[in-house]
């Protein structure tokens, strides 16, 4: 294949990895939809916010961990070989999450979906990077977010659909004809490749990195459900994962194969790229953990009513990711970021102005221009990211991007999770009666089923519930707004300046030399 021509059939085989991500992008969209019922005891698993803080985060950290190593695998034993496996593995572990019998069976099978993923994601960019010449490289990866905002579009409409009509584990179980069918067009059309001098692996990194990751996030999330950080079972977790991480950082810069090349955040380009994803990541997954409940629960929503009010966002940003590139082209990395943050930033303090009585229309137009400006970040910062690594470590590269994004994501639903769970608690403790159980105040769920075993005395409780959540909501929106101001901050720092164009940079290039 010429490399500078690109493969002939690339945009047909730009349409199956699309598709093929279709299952990993519906899974998370579709599971925020689904999480009121799982918390439900009798229609779903009882799940407390902790739990579902897990079965969030048991999957995205097991897939950060080991993106890396698929991605080496993959460079080295084959992408296709490694997609096609990873979808199988997917498929199979939606099964069995589709048919636990208890939150720790679900938060086990969605790690096991973790590892499927993993291999999934690195694959398609990288194949991406390798069928498509650089020119072109730019549009593909546009029209591959634009297929991400797609599968976020439909994500939260077919997991309310879902659950009107069947059990919670039917959001799973819709993965599996999605894994078959992708199955088929990749061993039909999906070309090999591997990197011609791969990298070696490095368990040790792997292991130290899930290590400190799930040490850390259990401590946040610890602290949460207790109410305060002052207690062992959150000091000793956090710390522990901290120091974990610490000996990951030292032990990567140590060896020649790092599972995760630190030192590749001395370029500017790079790390300004990877670290705006990142911010972007944390805040906008843990508001998306609030805004669940807000709008099931505190607005009286129903699960296909709550995915349809979701659609705006997920439409902007099938309308304007394929269209990002060319605004990047226009105005520069540096202005269109540090604009589209700003506008992220406001979208999420927003959040910390509704209540029960905000107009739906109003919601409507946040979600939908919030959408809008994350379309206008992911795209060019991910062509940024893989554009600063060498063409063959397309999947270290892409593994790179996606570890940031999704420990970013779990840390913020951890995060953002743990800071809701603590307003909420201390808020809502007054107005329990005398002996009600430690649970009934975890989370706006629990109250609502433990006022419900109260009678007629429970309807006192629904109020008190509804201003207590909403009180926890403004908080926690707060905290995404300053962390996305922090985002701000370093795109307006770091981020590359608008480039010179092509032929002005060569007439230039013997004045230097």
């Amino acid at each position: 294949m010429d490399q500078n021509a690109g493969h002939p059939r690339r945009w047909g085989i730009l349409g199956v990895l699309v598709f093929s991500l279709l299952a990993v992008v519906l899974d998370n969209t579709i599971l925020n939809v689904a999480m009121k019922t799982i918390a439900d005891p009798h229609a779903g698993l009882g799940a407390t916010q902790g739990q579902l803080e897990w079965a969030i985060n048991s999957y995205t950290l097991v897939f950060a961990g080991l993106l890396f190593t698929f991605g080496v695998i993959g460079d080295r034993t084959g992408r296709k070989r490694m997609l096609f496996i990873g979808m199988a593995l997917f498929g199979l572990a939606s099964l069995a999450s589709a048919y636990s019998q208890d939150p720790m069976q679900l938060i086990l099978a969605r790690a096991a979906m973790g590892i499927g993923g993993a291999a999934i994601m690195p694959a398609t960019l990288a194949i991406i990077s390798n069928v498509f010449p650089p020119g072109e490289r730019g549009k593909a990866i546009g029209v591959w977010a634009g297929g991400v905002g797609l599968a976020v579009a439909i994500g939260p409409i077919t997991g309310g659909l879902l659950i009107e009509h069947f059990w919670w584990g039917s959001v799973f179980l819709i993965n599996v004809p999605i894994v078959v069918i992708s199955m088929v067009l990749i061993a039909a059309f999906v070309p090999e490749s591997r990197d011609p001098k791969p990298s070696k692996l490095d368990p040790v990194g792997v292991l130290l990195s899930i290590i400190g990751l799930v040490a850390l996030v259990y401590g946040i999330i610890r602290g949460g459900d207790l109410g305060t950080l002052a207690n062992a079972e959150v000091i000793v977790p956090t710390v522990a994962g901290l120091l974990v991480l610490g000996v990951f950082v030292w032990w990567e810069r140590r060896i020649d194969n790092p599972v995760f090349d630190v030192r590749n955040f001395s370029n500017v380009r790079f790390s300004s790229a990877i670290g705006m994803m990142g911010l972007v990541f944390f805040a906008m997954m843990g508001g998306m953990f609030f805004l669940t409940f807000y709008l099931q629960i505190v607005l009286g929503f129903s699960p296909i009513q709550a995915g349809a009010l979701m659609i705006p966002f997920a439409a902007a940003q099938l309308i304007f990711a394929p269209l990002s590139q060319r605004v990047n082209q226009l105005f520069g990395a540096k202005l269109s970021a540090t604009v589209s943050m700003l506008v992220v930033t406001a979208a999420l303090g927003s959040y910390a102005l509704m209540d029960v009585d905000t107009p739906v229309v109003l919601i409507e137009i946040i979600f939908f221009v919030q959408g809008a400006a994350m379309a206008n970040i992911m795209p060019p910062a991910t062509t940024a990211i893989m554009e600063a690594l060498p063409r063959e470590k397309a999947g270290v590269g892409s593994a790179m991007s996606n570890t940031v994004r999704q420990v970013a994501g779990a840390l913020g639903v951890a995060v953002l999770g743990s800071v809701l769970s603590s307003s909420y608690r201390g808020e809502i403790a007054s107005a329990l009666p005398a002996g009600a159980p430690h649970t009934a105040g975890e989370s706006i769920m629990q109250t609502l089923q433990f006022a419900g075993t109260l009678g007629e005395r429970g309807h006192a409780l629904i109020k008190p519930a509804f201003t207590a959540f909403v009180d926890g909501m403004h908080v926690t929106a707060m905290v995404s707004a300053v962390i996305g101001l922090v985002g701000v901050a370093v795109v307006a720092k770091w981020m590359p300046g608008k480039a010179r164009p092509v032929q002005q940079a060569e007439q230039k290039e013997p004045a230097v030399v």
